[in-house]
């Protein structure tokens, strides 16, 4: 895989061009930010009633409605939620947006599952950074960048790739590394990732792990401890330097149960059941399944939010944190984003 960097921009990042963020959420915020904060000309879209209003405009970036910054921009880049981006887009977007304007994504999701398509007139681009916006924003502000993938979708004025190279240097990631890819690795991998390992199969570990010592008689909060709390030094270590330096820097004893136990656990049937998931990605059926939980209103997601909302780990975890005052001090999300 190519890796670029700062080096190779050449000259100022979207000199000339005029930038609208549309939405002001985790990435909006941070990208308008670090692309305010490197000298390019952005604004940001949103609705009349969008609480981020307040917010952008007290970070010093002008508003305007999501009609008025597609028309005046020479590149808009949509990051409102994946669900909102077909309507957006059709009803705010398209009508709107300038010949030969350039559209962004930070996720492929829409384009890739054909919820956008795309007038066959403009330069379709991704960069999509990977890390929340919280730490895209941490990192430029202390001089860093958090690395990010660029994918072209469509090339009509054959500078579709520059412009990806550089918008992702205007947000900081050229200072570490940028990285180029495609809309479907991007968007497969991503959802492969999130439900397999980053958030459906670490939360799922987590709670059955901690459900088996209260079930046997430990104390919630012990199991808390064991199988939450210190899961942040472990993964601290894999994101520094990998399993092997986790490996190295737990006792022998954890490292001797890691090699010899971690297999019973992941085992071949749940290495078929990522098999299973990744065909549901990779078919659509996924994408499927989420848009039309959407058009009727999420019953399944709002009642499995409300579910896992009120487990006990939740409650345990509260007052726990509340003895760690400096958690919140250092937590990658603020309430003033």
């Amino acid at each position: 895989m190519n890796v670029l960097t700062d080096k190779d921009v050449k000259g100022k990042p979207l000199s000339g061009k005029k930038v609208a963020v549309i939405g002001y959420g985790s990435q909006g915020h941070a990208q308008a930010l670090n692309l305010k904060d490197s000298g390019i000309d952005v604004r940001v879209g949103l609705l009349a009633d969008d609480p981020g209003r307040k917010a952008a405009s007290k970070a010093g970036v002008e508003v305007m409605s999501i009609e008025e910054a597609s028309s005046w921009a020479d590149l808009v880049m949509l990051l409102v939620p994946d669900e909102l981006h077909k309507s957006v887009f059709e009803g705010a977007i398209l009508p709107n947006i300038k010949d030969g304007a350039t559209l962004a994504v930070s996720h492929g999701f829409s384009i890739h599952y054909g919820q956008i398509v795309p007038p066959d007139k403009m330069d379709v681009i991704m960069i999509a950074p990977k890390g929340p916006g919280h730490l895209v924003r941490r990192e430029f502000e202390q001089g860093r960048g958090v690395p990010s993938l660029i994918a072209v979708h469509q090339d009509v004025s054959g500078k579709a790739r520059q412009t990806a190279l550089e918008y992702a240097a205007g947000i900081g990631a050229g200072r570490v590394g940028i990285l180029e890819t495609s809309f479907r690795e991007e968007t497969e991998t991503d959802l492969f990732g999130e439900q397999v390992v980053l958030c459906g199969g670490v939360t799922r570990l987590v709670l059955a792990g901690y459900e088996v010592l209260v079930e046997a008689g430990y104390s919630p909060e012990m199991a808390y401890f064991e199988c939450l709390h210190e899961l942040k030094l472990i993964v601290d270590l894999m994101y520094q330097g990998g399993i092997s330096t986790m490996r190295y820097s737990i006792s022998n004893t954890a490292e001797y149960g890691d090699l010899t136990r971690g297999d019973r656990i992941i085992d071949e049937e749940t290495i078929d059941e990522m098999r299973d998931i990744l065909d549901e990605v990779q078919s659509g059926e996924f994408a499927r399944e989420w848009i039309l939980e959407n058009q009727a209103g999420r019953p399944v997601f709002n009642a499995l939010r409300k579910t896992a909302e009120e487990h006990p780990i939740e409650e345990v975890g509260r007052k726990l944190r509340a003895l760690m005052p400096w958690l919140k001090e250092e937590s990658a999300v603020r309430e003033d984003d």
